[in-house]
């Protein structure tokens, strides 16, 4: 799943009813270049105050119709200071301001209520509408800045304990069946805005890590692209330097023949086309053989068997690559228009350092006598040939037929006995054809 289907998922029930709801009502007053957490704090809060000012009316009605007007007032001044907060807030932009009056508000109101009506039990526990301000504090500011707001709450408790023995001396003069129903509804109505502005974080946390996992995901792809899988491993394990020595890899050089003077004459789509084409049919083959693509070099492309973790059939490995990727070219060859394409590849086996370099474009590579070796070989290659050393065609001796090329002069290295891979056998040929185990199976020149 990616981040952007993340962003698409379904949202029902009541937490998808609610983050829609929070998602338009964060656009109010919204400032350019807000971060999606400002977003979401902001529209959590507008959220709840329109939904307390809604409430507000079955106070404000209710107290109105029993004869206190002043009770009735309390919750009506709520409802003003949002609208008024809202339409300033949607002219000023200045979130802060709005969050300290409805702060204050959800404070100071109940408690004033509670105090008009004659103490806890008159006012059915107004003070519980407070609850609101710690918690809103704390998703809003955060633990260290909510706590002031905490201790507010506490304080106001306390001295409404205190005073309610002179509160309750006049209470209003309610009946008792109104006083125990706002009582439940007061509870609920504290418990389904809490309830609401929590599930709405819920929500956003649960959306929040299916996106990070999607990211990690997608990191991870884009890092196995680069670094062979235990290497990945590695590098997001340990700091510093990692490299390795391996006694014995094979390493595999090819290279598109004539690729460059083409670049000449070919549109620059069609160009870039081919080459992926053809590098994404040999980074099948090498996956297909679980041998490690090191990077490619313009035309060219590398391979290592043997690495990073080791294995004892390396050279067979790599040779089946080799073999498969010489017909994937002669296929694409035998296209119209594409008689041109040839590959020569160079393979040699033998030790090798392998290891990351590099702190922002990290690259996996190889260094050493075998790696070079094996570059000459295939810029000493033939067009449509496989060109080994010798001690790459003695390990194949048993179940691949190589040819003798003869001994060439090699840049750097010097005269050099090289062979030419033709092609793997059957169990069948390789059991009638064995001429002894690390002896070449060489076919008639």
């Amino acid at each position: 799943m990616s981040a952007s289907d993340v962003l698409t998922l379904p949202r029902t029930g009541l937490r998808g009813a609610v983050v829609r709801a929070v998602e338009r009502l964060a656009e109010i007053g919204v400032r350019p270049g807000r971060s999606h957490d400002e977003a979401l704090r902001q529209g959590m809060l507008i959220f709840a105050s329109v939904l307390i000012a809604l409430i507000s009316f079955i106070w404000v009605g209710t107290y109105v119709a029993y004869g206190h007007p002043v009770s009735a007032a309390m919750p009506g001044a709520y409802q003003v200071i949002t609208v008024v907060g809202l339409l300033v807030l949607a002219r000023t932009r200045r979130f802060a301001v709005f969050r300290t009056t409805q702060l204050v508000s959800f404070l100071v109101l109940p408690a004033l209520l509670q105090a008009s009506l004659g103490g806890f039990v008159a006012s059915s526990g107004m003070v519980l509408w407070a609850i609101f301000v710690p918690l809103a504090a704390l998703a809003l500011l955060g633990v260290r800045r909510s706590v002031v707001w905490l201790v507010a709450f506490f304080a106001e408790v306390v001295a409404l304990a205190l005073l309610d023995p002179f509160l309750s001396r006049h209470p209003a003069q309610l009946p008792t069946g109104f006083v125990i129903t706002f009582f439940v509804l007061n509870v609920m109505g504290v418990t389904l805005s809490a309830y609401a502005m929590l599930g709405y974080f819920v929500e956003q946390r649960e959306r929040a890590r299916i996106a990070l996992e999607a990211e990690q995901e997608r990191s991870e792809r884009l890092l196995l692209n680069v670094l062979p899988g235990p290497i990945a491993q590695r590098l997001k394990r340990e700091a510093g330097v990692i490299a390795e020595n391996y006694e014995a890899v094979t390493v595999l050089f090819a290279d598109l023949v004539g690729f460059t003077e083409r670049t000449q004459v070919m549109p620059a789509a069609d160009l870039v086309t081919l080459l992926d084409r053809i590098f994404s049919a040999f980074d099948q083959q090498a996956d297909a053989e679980a041998v490690e693509k090191i990077k490619t070099i313009g035309d060219a492309y590398m391979l290592a068997g043997g690495l990073p973790e080791r294995r004892p059939d390396h050279v067979e490995a790599v040779a089946r690559v080799a073999l498969a990727m010489r017909a994937e070219i002669a296929a694409i060859a035998r296209e119209p228009g594409s008689e041109w394409l040839a590959v020569r590849i160079g393979i040699d086996t033998g030790p090798a350092v392998a290891g990351v370099i590099g702190r922002r474009k990290f690259i996996y590579d190889l260094w050493g006598d075998t790696v070079n070796t094996a570059s000459r070989m295939e810029s000493h290659g033939l067009p449509g040939e496989i060109q080994v050393t010798e001690r790459v065609a003695t390990v194949l001796g048993r179940e691949f037929t190589v040819r003798p090329r003869g001994t060439i002069l090699v840049k750097s290295k010097g005269p050099m006995a090289t062979f030419l891979l033709d092609a793997a056998t059957t169990p069948d040929d390789s059991t009638a054809n064995h001429q002894g185990a690390g002896t070449p199976r060489r076919a008639s020149s």
